[in-house]
């Protein structure tokens, strides 16, 4: 349903026409668009408050969280609801409503989200709160790069409108495999308790069931000249510094190196022209 989003960890390549690109700096999510979504689109801008209230009840009662809906966005036979968590653990999802085109009607009472992405999305989203320090050094990098100047992320409105891959900074997302193992504790306490205090979530963390292989930090840069290819030297000096840097979050790290353009339609930014290191050739920190 959810095209761009429907598997965060691909890296594959887009094959955006021209016209489809423009710059990352100015990106908010305008133009992104899901198959056969033109009509349910329009049906479901004219049916967008109650849409609004069937997602803020549906994280509500499912999974004790309040969410704040920024986007909605048709596609065929629905309509998929961009949202973010209010607070902490903070994350960003989706949920999906059916669309009856030919009666142009909206069925809130049958809105439902993808249970393994809403979970993997609260459990970054935890990992985040009790490894805090851990990530701030990891953020605090990626800032002091991007205000050199040469290269960008993405923008906070492009997360909030058609983000949905879980925990997202503009620099990078979380992504957990079904056999991660160590968070779960974490994420049980909280649904008993979404009041739970961090100290409690991280006493409840088990790092002896932590494998670096079911945790992984996808890292996107881009760079921030519209007429610079990925730079090669900007690439390696990246790279070198995630390998050597120590006091980070454990997990298997990827990295991406795009020019300055993001296709519109899907918000992904890796094109052929990109520098990737990805699999099998990870930087993991364990």
């Amino acid at each position: 349903m959810l095209g761009g989003c429907s598997n965060p960890t691909d890296t594959s390549e887009t094959n955006a026409s021209d016209d489809a690109l423009v710059s990352v700096a100015e990106y908010n999510g305008e133009g992104y668009a899901l198959p056969y979504g033109k009509e349910t689109d329009q049906i479901a801008e004219d049916h967008r408050e109650q849409i609004e209230e069937a997602t803020v009840t549906l994280f509500q009662e499912n999974y004790q969280t309040e969410v704040v809906v920024h986007n909605v966005v048709g596609a065929l036979d629905a309509a998929t609801v961009f949202v973010e968590s209010v607070g902490e653990p903070h994350f960003y999802t989706y949920a999906v409503v059916p669309i009856d085109e030919k009666e142009k009607k909206v069925m809130t009472e049958q809105i439902s989200a993808d249970a393994f992405q809403v979970e993997n999305a609260i459990k970054g989203g935890l990992y985040h709160m009790i490894f805090s320090e851990e990530f701030k050094k990891l953020d605090n990098y990626f800032e002091s790069l991007v205000a050199e100047g040469e290269v960008i992320g993405k923008t906070e409105a492009a997360l909030k409108n058609v983000g949905g891959h879980g925990f997202m900074t503009p620099y990078y997302f979380i992504t957990l495999t079904s056999k991660e193992e160590a968070i779960q504790p974490v994420y049980d306490l909280y649904l008993n308790d979404s009041n739970e205090s961090v100290v409690a979530l991280r006493n409840a963390y088990k790092t002896d069931l932590f494998d670096s292989e079911n945790f992984k930090i996808n890292i996107q840069l881009f760079m921030a000249d519209k007429e610079e290819n990925p730079s090669e030297a900007i690439f390696h000096e990246v790279t070198k510094v995630l390998e050597e840097m120590d006091s980070i979050p454990s997990g298997t790290y990827s990295f991406s190196l795009n020019d300055h353009y993001i296709d519109k339609k899907s918000g992904e930014g890796a094109k052929e022209n990109s520098l990737k290191r990805s699999f099998p050739d990870y930087i993991v920190k364990e």
